[in-house]
């Protein structure tokens, strides 16, 4: 199972709709329902920037950038996703819509801030920014509380957080 496709050769890459066409097709092929089309060359870059394709149904584990702390923004190209700031015992501090060419199109975070997301619409595309290396084993801390990727829990708790999204945001229209 292929989590990433391979990056671009030469100095220059231009971001163009065919990569962003080729990503989404590959997320919605993917048993994982997302895929990443990164830009930086290599694992050892000092920055990773990508493009993370995600499908509704995907589910991305909380966690965090802290051994080694990595600072990470994202910018939603087309679709929308639901977003979430947890503390450490895995309470939601913040919940919020990011919507390509809305008033939140975005999010930046410090490191050592659990996170994860959802996309909303199908086709959904973020430009993600993160500082490297990556190296598999440190770069993700994942929340002790959440399940991981391929645990029984899973449906149960993306079904959570999609409630909790939907109450939330009907709080916030009322």
């Amino acid at each position: 199972m292929s989590l990433a496709l391979p990056p671009p050769v030469g100095r220059v890459c231009r971001i163009t709709r065919a990569i962003l066409e080729n990503t989404v097709t590959a997320a919605r092929l993917s048993p994982r329902r997302r895929i990443i089309q990164p830009f930086h060359r290599t694992e050892q870059a000092g920055l990773h920037r990508m493009l993370n394709a995600v499908q509704p149904g995907s589910y991305i584990a909380p966690h965090r950038h802290l051994d080694p702390p990595k600072d990470e923004s994202w910018i939603v190209l087309q679709g929308a996703l639901a977003f979430f700031a947890f503390d450490e015992h895995g309470a939601i501090v913040d919940s919020l819509e990011v919507r390509a060419g809305s008033d939140v199109f975005g999010v930046d975070l410090e490191p050592g801030v659990y996170h994860s997301f959802f996309a909303l619409e199908p086709d959904t595309v973020v430009y993600e920014v993160k500082t490297g290396p990556y190296t598999p084993s440190s770069d993700k801390s994942f929340a002790p509380w959440a399940p991981r990727e391929g645990d029984p829990g899973v449906a149960a708790y993306l079904a959570r957080l999609q409630a909790e999204f939907r109450q939330r945001a009907s709080t916030k229209s009322a």
